[in-house]
Formats: C-alpha cells, sequence, structure tokens
C-alpha cells in the first residue's frame, strides 16, 4: 500500500506543474484502483518519456493524494464523453444502445451554500451541455454534490489558490470523490452520434440547411447507407426541426427546384420561414429556396432608395421582391416556375405589399421583352426627364442568368436616356475559373459584345463548392447596347457613369478570404 500511495503522490507532483504533458505525450491518466500492478507500470512508461523530453526535472516531495480513482484506464481525454464504441455501423437508430456509464470527480457540499460556491468554481465545474452541474447527495439529503471538470480536477491539489480560499472561507472540504454518472443518447451531440456510427475517418455530416421546419441535406456517397439514421438525428437534436429531406439531383430544371427524399419524419414540406423580417411561405419540394443568401437579399435591398423601380428576371417567391417593395419601391417580379409564381402572390399579400409588387409567369426572356421594354420606354422617355428615381434590373439565376443579357441588345426605341439613368443590372453567375470575377465579367461581355471595364463591380456572393464561386456583376447597361439603330462608337461614345471600379484580383481574394 505504502508503494502504491509513492506512485500517486508522483502523480500530484507530475500533474499540477506539467499539466500539459498529459496531452503532448497523449498519456492515459491513472489512478488508485484494485489492480495495484497497473500504476507503476503506467508511472515507468511517463517517466521514460519524461527523461527524454528537455529541461523537464522531478520534484522530490509528497503531496496529498485524493481518494478518488481517476477516470478509468483506457478512457482518453478524446473519448470520455463518447458514446460507446459498439454502436459503429448502426444504419437504424437504437437509443437504447448510447448508454454509458463515466467516473466523474465531484465535490460534496451543503446545499444552502451551492449557488454561493458554484459561481467561484466556473474552472473547476463541468462544463458539458445536458448536464447537471448540481446535484442530489443521494447519501445526504442535506448535501449537493457539484459535478467537476474530470480533465482539470484530477486530485484534491488540482484547485487553485483562490478555490481553496473560497472553499475555505464557507468551510467546504476539498475533498473530491468519484460519482458515476449515466450517460444516455440525449447526452450526446449530434455530431458526437454520426462520428460514433459513421465508419471510423469517414466525414460527419451534423450540418444543414434550416427552412422552417424542415432540415436540408446534402449526404454524401459514403454516408447514404447510414441516411435515415442520420435524418432522426438530425429532427432530434435541432429543436423546432420535424423533417429531414436530403438532395437527391442538382438543381438543373426548368424550374430550379430539385428532387428530394425524406430521410426522416413528417412529409410535409410546406412550410414557413422568417429572413430579414420578413414572412414566406412555400412549398419547399416544388421552389427554389436557399437561405444561405440572406445576406445578398439584403445587399441588394440596401442599394435602392424610396421610389426607385426594380425588375426582378427569377424572382422565386419574393426574398428580392418584398423587402424592396416595403422600401416604397415600384417592383415588377417574375418567374416561370407556376409554383413560385401562387406563393409569390402568396407572400405579397402576407407581407402587405401587393399593390406595390406586380406579378408575373412568364419565360425570363419574355419578361425581358414584354413587360420590362414596355416600362423602360415609359421610365426612360422624354416626359420622363424630371424623374430623378434608379431603375434596378435583378437577374438571380446562377447557372444561365448571363445568358439572357443578349435580351437587352437593341431593346428600346428612340433618343437614348442620360447615361445617369440607364438601368442598373445585377446579374448572378457561377464560375471555376481561377480568377472568378474576372471570369464573370468576360462572360457577360462575350454575350453583349462590349467592354463592361468602365461600368461595373463584381461582387463574391458565396463559395459554393471547393473551386466553385457565385458571384454577381453590376454594370449600368451601356446606351449602345440597350438602343436600336446607336451607333457603337468606341472612341467618341460616352461611357455609362462608373458605379464601382471593378476589383482588382487581390481584392477579390481578399474578400473571399472575408466571407471563408
Amino acid at each position: 500500500m505504502e508503494r502504491l500511495i509513492d506512485h500517486y503522490a508522483l502523480s500530484s507532483i507530475l500533474w499540477r506543474p506539467f499539466g500539459f504533458l498529459r496531452r503532448l505525450l497523449k498519456v492515459e491518466s491513472c489512478g488508485i484502483t484494485e489492480s495495484k500492478s497497473l500504476i507503476p507500470l503506467a508511472w515507468i512508461s511517463l517517466i521514460q518519456k519524461l527523461s527524454k523530453a528537455p529541461n523537464i526535472f522531478l520534484l522530490d516531495q509528497r503531496k496529498r493524494f485524493s481518494t478518488m480513482p481517476e477516470i478509468e484506464t483506457g478512457q482518453r481525454d478524446s473519448d470520455l464523453f463518447s458514446p460507446p464504441s459498439d454502436v459503429r455501423g448502426m444504419t437504424k437508430l437504437d437509443r437504447t444502445a448510447f448508454k454509458k456509464t463515466v467516473t466523474i470527480p465531484v465535490l460534496k457540499v451543503r446545499k444552502e451554500i451551492v449557488n454561493k460556491l458554484i459561481r467561484s468554481l466556473k474552472r473547476a465545474a463541468l462544463q458539458r451541455p445536458g448536464i447537471k452541474r448540481v446535484i442530489e447527495d443521494p447519501e445526504d439529503k442535506e448535501s449537493r454534490l457539484i459535478m467537476l471538470d474530470p480533465y482539470k480536477m484530477l486530485t484534491n491539489d488540482s484547485f487553485e489558490q483562490a478555490e481553496l480560499s473560497i472553499l475555505k472561507q464557507l468551510n467546504v472540504s476539498p475533498q473530491i470523490s468519484k460519482y458515476n454518472l449515466e450517460l444516455t443518447y440525449e447526452n450526446f451531440k449530434s455530431e458526437e452520434v454520426l462520428r460514433a456510427v459513421l465508419p471510423e475517418g469517414q466525414d460527419v455530416t451534423s450540418g444543414f440547411s434550416r427552412v422552417g421546419h424542415i432540415a436540408h441535406l446534402n449526404l454524401r456517397d459514403h454516408q447514404l447507407p447510414f441516411k435515415h439514421l442520420i435524418g432522426q438525428v438530425m429532427i432530434d437534436k435541432n429543436p423546432g426541426i420535424t423533417s429531414a429531406v436530403n438532395k437527391i439531383n442538382n438543381i438543373d430544371n426548368t424550374y430550379r427546384n430539385f428532387q428530394m427524399e425524406v430521410l426522416s419524419g413528417e412529409e410535409n414540406m410546406t412550410t414557413k420561414v422568417r429572413e430579414n423580417n420578413y414572412t414566406y411561405e412555400f412549398d419547399f419540394s416544388k421552389v427554389y429556396w436557399n437561405p444561405r443568401l440572406s445576406t445578398e437579399h439584403s445587399r441588394i435591398t440596401e442599394l435602392l432608395k424610396p421610389g426607385d423601380v426594380l425588375f426582378d428576371v427569377f424572382a422565386g417567391v419574393g426574398p428580392f421582391a418584398i423587402p424592396v417593395a416595403k422600401k416604397n419601391c415600384t417592383v415588377f417580379a417574375n418567374d416561370l416556375n407556376p409554383e413560385s409564381y401562387k406563393w409569390l402572390l402568396h407572400n405579397c399579400k402576407l407581407n402587405k405589399v401587393e399593390k406595390k409588387v406586380k406579378v408575373f409567369n412568364l419565360d425570363g426572356k419574355d419578361f425581358l421583352q414584354g413587360p420590362v421594354r414596355e416600362e423602360l420606354m415609359q421610365q426612360l422617355g422624354p416626359l420622363s426627364k424630371e424623374r430623378k428615381h434608379s431603375v434596378h434590373i435583378v437577374m438571380n439565376l446562377p447557372a444561365k442568368a448571363i445568358e439572357f443579357l443578349g435580351a437587352f441588345k437593341s431593346l428600346l426605341d428612340g433618343q437614348p436616356c442620360g447615361s445617369e439613368r440607364l438601368p442598373i443590372v445585377h446579374c448572378y453567375s457561377f464560375s471555376k475559373d481561377a480568377n472568378p470575377a474576372e471570369d464573370v465579367q468576360q462572360q457577360a461581355e462575350a454575350v453583349l459584345g462590349i467592354s463592361l471595364e468602365a461600368c461595373s463591380s463584381v461582387h463574391l456572393v458565396r463559395n459554393v463548392a471547393p473551386n466553385k464561386e457565385m458571384l454577381c456583376i453590376t454594370f449600368r447597361i451601356p446606351a449602345a447596347i440597350l438602343y436600336k439603330n446607336h451607333t457603337l462608337d468606341l472612341e467618341s461614345r460616352e461611357d455609362p457613369p462608373p458605379l464601382k471600379r471593378h476589383r482588382t484580383e487581390k481584392a477579390f481574394s481578399e474578400e473571399k478570404i472575408a466571407i471563408a
């Protein structure tokens, strides 16, 4: 027994001044257990490792030791609060299989001083979501047990001096005891559950896009055998989520929606979302909605002033049109998808802007060459010279929007308006090019047949996938493009006033890093 105490006393000497070594060397903690032979072997291994480390020395003194055994042999820091290893490979969720018992250090205190003491033990107390830090003492109704951090509170000597002073003031013994804590499925985070279930070393899906009550996932091939379990875990671990779906094809059809599979939960895809203080309702399985574009919707909205005019060519369910209409702007919103058109009308009424938004169900080109052309003839005609509002055209169809720029060629008749009144286009596109800003500008120039260097800017919206960016090019439509019978004279023509100097690749890269 004396030899056992010597080894344990040595542990308190080593762990306090050199606590970082436990992580550095990844040595399993050990303590007083029934198997006495384990301790000498463990410490021989540790001392051998310490002897090889520079500037490490041992203090020849004895410290007090705790009666609490250290964390069970074989448990490392990384897996103390991990689910049991035998859930690996589970494809149908069995919540009962996640039960596990761990040994936690606790401090016994009188119940009347718990609230005062717990504030002083923030560092030492267990910080684990879903686990109470204070529990009743099963052996003493007048006492409580404060759960302590098993990684920090290894022995009685793990208390800092300030903590010991508080304990002394409150007449609390610093003696650490042990408590067998039972963990269940409810105690584990979604990422911990999935990391334990999926094949070791494989990527874990713990994130998703939230669309109202729906969790929208985009699973990879190696995750598909576990798809129903993953869906149920997402529902269990995220309050308010009642349905989990997985995208099973790309958004490459005419209506910009995608096929999806319900992984778990209810099959009702009609949902309600709040974005930038506006409410939208729609059937997620039949329309396009991306919660990651909230910032972009707000950015464009802020560019318009009361009285301005917006033409939203691919309006969806209204995330551009409705906020702009709320600013007392005139809005013309269009979408080819009949479902989007239906929900756009509904959301305009829901947000009380139905009188400010004219809604159309047309192909983008037909919308530009029909309602947009007619309105522009009035907005930019001779009788409107006194008007000082701006005209904006949003084209949010990144996969194809640039192709629709050709519809602006010779769109209007008559005498060109002043350059400062020319419409401002915000056109979205994807790029996989090494210089995405330059690539998008060149794509637009190729369709229009004119340089946009003097009148355009490119904004990085978001990173869609590795080496794939979503961008927005903003420019004033040159009069030489917009008006019929207007001679394109590259030397003598008056350029539209610049919106913003085109970003250099360095500036674009800095913005990309900031967004990432």
